[in-house]
This record gives structure tokens, sequence and C-alpha cells, in this order.
């Protein structure tokens, strides 16, 4: 007997037989459920036996049985009605158990997401890719057969997306092409570090999703709710099936707010604020300006997260405005980060720690935000120094920058499409998907070990173009992608440690030592990232003009 738990109210089993059944008793459970019919199996007992030894054991019994493979849109509506009405917790069984979860998993659509449910069977050991259009239609049998076909999909308008759209157009300007993203605006998000700090203003980071999608590029402005890989379709929110000959999945990362207890509640007030989020930058300047004395905290969870300097360049930029103002000496700042280094390629820290000195900032690793009370300014974090327990410390603040914790999106993470940790599973160097040939990722969502960047789509987007276009040739994939990502560090108004690097921290600069040394901090670099990359964004990545991104053939170096 193996019981798999789907929620507390139920779990399903295979097969039982009358003498599992004090031991199911003793597990707590108060009813069972038989899915499976009478006489499926030889070596099978009959309900009228399993319900005998239930009696006996002051366990309730129901009989629900359903015909494997051909689970009813009423026969899922009765399963949840039973829930409701049996004493729990309740366990189903059938001979594998696959039954009663795609009964609960029907039942369940429309009460829960479609991302939780399949979230749990799969965590239960069940795959409910044959039913998940059916989950998506709230449980019931679609009827509409009406597919919508592309030759290229795209799942996200976010930087890879559009990105990817521009340089496919670019290389075949007739491929037809949609766009699947919910969104009404598009983001510049490395600017919000920038209107943190009173140098951007927020509208110059963004734009309408409309004005941004390439010409000739459709666009379905809705969300997905699930990938059916083997059958080369996307199933969108209200069940709406599109179908591809090729699919791209670039829909950038969840930010999770809600991972940290009073976290949502206090954003945007109590002194709590964020660079991570468009309406919250401007509250940051807002904190930093008002600022004369008290303590400053500045969070960092632990990886993967988008921009790993984000958290520290939030950090050097406040410094930076309190010395300016002459109030640096009465503010403590704590830079609170859930990692044990401050960044991940050594060449560019003895640059940083100069200005942690500067800025006489505290470095305390191991230390991982879990709880915030914005009106009593007291926050929480557990320290997870190696070999040693966790400790959950107290720190009283003024001022808290906050850095969320982050995952792939629910709907990626229960998808054919994830590897066993959430994040979709590409050839780290092609991009293409290792198990359908016609898929590929970039950006945040992949699996490869680079840095989560927008500099590290635009160099993504031009190889996944070249891949794809090359598999619609028949050919094999021609360019590979060697990792990198940029990391401007914004570490005084008017200087900038460039980070460039790609796998295994090996440094990839892009200009000349005398022009920009990327271990040093610049002016030049400053100019770059104020100047130079946002029209690099809107008027070059954006539009498949691949400046400084031409793709590297694979076999050259």
């Amino acid at each position: 007997m193996d019981i798999k738990t789907l929620t507390a109210g139920l779990s399903v089993s295979e097969q039982i037989t009358p003498a599992d059944m004090q031991a199911i008793k003793d597990a707590g459970f108060r009813a069972v459920i038989c899915n499976r019919p009478d006489g499926e199996g030889p070596d099978q007992p009959t309900f009228e036996e399993i319900a005998n030894a239930a009696q006996n054991a002051g366990l309730t019994a129901l009989y629900l049985p359903i015909v494997s493979g051909k689970v009813t849109d009423e026969d899922a509506a009765a399963f949840d009605k039973a829930l409701t009405e049996l004493p729990g917790p309740v366990l189903a069984f059938c001979r594998s158990g696959t039954r009663s979860a795609t009964l609960w998993s029907l039942g369940q659509a429309g009460q829960r997401s479609v991302a939780d449910i399949l979230a749990a069977t799969k965590a239960a050991g069940y795959d409910m890719g044959g039913v998940v259009r059916r989950i998506v239609n709230g449980g019931k049998t679609p009827t509409d057969e009406g597919d919508a076909s592309y030759e290229v999909v795209i799942v996200g308008a976010g930087a890879g997306g559009i990105a990817a759209a521009a340089s496919l157009k670019a290389r075949k300007p007739g491929l037809e092409i949609v766009i699947i993203d919910p969104a009404d605006v598009h983001y510049y998000q490395p600017g919000w570090t920038m209107v943190g700090a009173g140098i951007f203003e927020p509208q110059q980071t963004s734009r309408t999703m409309g004005s941004l999608i390439p010409p000739g590029v459709h666009w379905i402005q809705a969300a997905v709710a699930a990938f059916e890989p083997g059958n080369n379709a996307v199933i969108l929110d209200g069940c709406r099936v599109v179908k591809y000959k090729r699919l791209i999945v670039c829909p950038g990362l969840k930010l999770d707010w809600n991972k940290v207890d009073g976290l949502v509640e206090t954003l945007g007030q109590n002194g709590v604020t964020s660079n991570y989020r468009y309406d919250l930058a401007p509250y940051t300047w807002e904190l930093v300006q008002g600022m004369t004395q008290g303590r400053a905290i500045f969070t960092q969870p632990p990886m993967p997260i988008k921009c790993a300097g984000a958290p520290q360049k939030a950090m050097y930029l406040s410094g930076d405005a309190w010395f300016r103002r002459g109030v640096l000496k009465n503010i403590d700042i704590q830079f609170n980060n859930a990692g044990g280094v401050l960044f991940g390629v050594k060449d560019y820290v003895p640059a940083l720690m100069e200005y942690v000195k500067k800025y006489d900032a505290s470095l305390n690793f191991f230390h991982n935000l879990v709880a915030v009370d914005g009106p009593a300014k007291k926050a929480w974090f557990d320290v997870a120094k190696p070999d040693t327990p966790v400790e959950r410390v107290e720190m009283d603040f003024d001022m808290m920058h906050v850095c969320p914790p982050q995952t792939a999106p629910d709907f990626i993470r229960v998808s054919p499409l994830a590897d066993a940790a959430g994040w979709i599973d590409v050839d780290q160097a092609t991009l293409r998907h290792k198990t359908y040939d016609n898929v590929w990722s970039l950006g945040d969502v992949m699996n490869a070990p680079n840095a989560k960047t927008a500099a590290a789509a635009r160099i993504q987007a031009p190889i996944v173009a070249e891949n794809l276009v090359a598999d619609m040739r028949g050919g094999a994939p021609v360019a590979q992608y060697n990792g990198y990502g940029s990391c401007p560090l914004t570490v005084e108004r008017g200087k900038i440690v460039l980070a460039e690097f790609g796998y295994g921290g090996t440094m990839l600069p892009s200009f000349p030592k005398f022009l920009i040394d990327g271990t040093k901090p610049t002016r030049a670099a400053w100019f770059l990232k104020e100047k130079m990359l946002p029209p690099v964004y809107w008027k070059g990545m954006l539009k498949g003009r691949e400046w400084m991104a031409k793709p590297e053939k694979i076999g050259v170096k």
C-alpha cells in the first residue's frame, strides 16, 4: 500500500485490500472511496469485501467506479461532492491511483489554480497532462476544437520574447509568429535601479506593449495555463488552444513577495521599499532623500534572482546619496545576504569592497529575510551559516530595501518542459530543449547556469533565432551561447564597476581595457549605463538590430 497525499483532506493510493483497513484507520483516515470497478483484475477484492472490512475498522466506504481512461465530467462532480459529504480525511484508490487523482484534479478545477492542481498531482507522482485542457476548462470537457496555429509561438513579451521575435523577423520576414503575453505595459527593468537613485524618471522605463510588438508579429493578450509539448500545443486561460511548429519559452521570473511573512502588507509604506517594482522604485528615492539618521537594511534572497547585483546597487547608490549630503556618519547600513559572498565572480569583489568600506556597510552573509512588521519597523532573518543550526534574529530598521525571493512562474514549474527544480530544461550552448527538439528557451526561466540579466537575453535572442531558423532548414544548431551576462554595478553616482562574465565566472569584457576596465569603477561605464544602454535596448535589441550581439558560431571561439 503506497499512500500519496494530495491535500490535508485527501490522499490516493493503488489498490488496497481488506487486510489494509486497520492500518488505514491507524493512519488517521475516516473514509475510503473505491474508484475501481469490480472484476477489473483477477486478484482484485470486491467492493463488498472492502466495505465490510472498512465497517469493521470503523471507516465509511463509498463505491464510485470509473472505467480506466473514461473519467466523465459527471464522475468528477460526483467525486467532488463525495469529498464534501464524507468524514475526512479520505483515502481514494483505484488500480494505480491515477483515476482517483484525475477525479480530484477535475473536481478542483475552478476552485484551485491549474498550477496548484498540477503541482499537487506531480508531487504525488501522477501526470495530469492528458486532462490538462479539461482542468483549464474548469473541469469540463472542451467543446471548441477551433485551434489557432502558427509557425512560431513565443511565450512571454519581455526583453527575451520581443528580441527573439525581432531577430527571427530580421532573418525570415515572412515567418508567421505569435507572442503570447497578458501584460499591457513593457518595462525596462534595468532602469529601476536608476529610478531608485533619482537619476531616471519612472516613465523612462516603460512603453505600451502594443508599441513594441514587432511589425508583422501577432500578439495574443492572454495568460498561458499549461503546455502540451507532445501535441505541440499551448493552453491559454479559458482553454483556448494555440498550436505551434516551434516554440520559444521566455516568460520571466515570478517575484514571490508572499514568501516573506508580512511583506506584502507593508510594501510602499513604513520605510519598506524595493527597486524590483516599477511603482516602488520612486519610494526608494523618497526614503533615501528623507533619511538623515537610523538604520537602513538592504536584503538579498537565495539565488537565483534576476540581476543579482541589483540589491547591492541600491545600497551603493543610497550610501552615495547620504555621503554627498553629509549624513552618512549617522546612518547604519546593513547588507543582509542569504548567500555567502558579496558577488559571485571574484575578480570584481576587490573594487566592490572599497565601496563597502567607504559607506561603512556591514556585510551579513547567510541572512535570509523571512518576516517583517512594517509598523513596528522590525525584520526577522534566518541565519543559516554552514555546519551550524539555523538561528532567527530580529533587526530594527528605519528603511529597508527588499529584494524578493524569485522562482520560475507556476505554470512553468509544473509543466513537462521543466526540470526537477522547475526551470526550462535546455542545452546550455544551443538553448534548445533537451527533450523536445522544437522548443527553445531564453531569459530568466531556463536552467543554463548563467546570470539572469537583460544583457544575457540580448545575447541569447539572436542565438535562439539562428538555431531555430537552422532547424527550419533541416540543419543542426549553428550558434552557441557562452553564458554571457553583464551587471553594471552602480557603486556611486557617476561610476560603475562593469561586471561582464560567462559560464564558470569567466570574464568576458566587451571593451578594451583602456576604454573600460571592468574590475575598476569608471565614468565610461556609467555613461554606458545612463546614456547608451537604454537606446540599445529600445531601438536595438527590441528591433532586431543585434548591436554587439552577433551570435557565436558553434566551434568558433
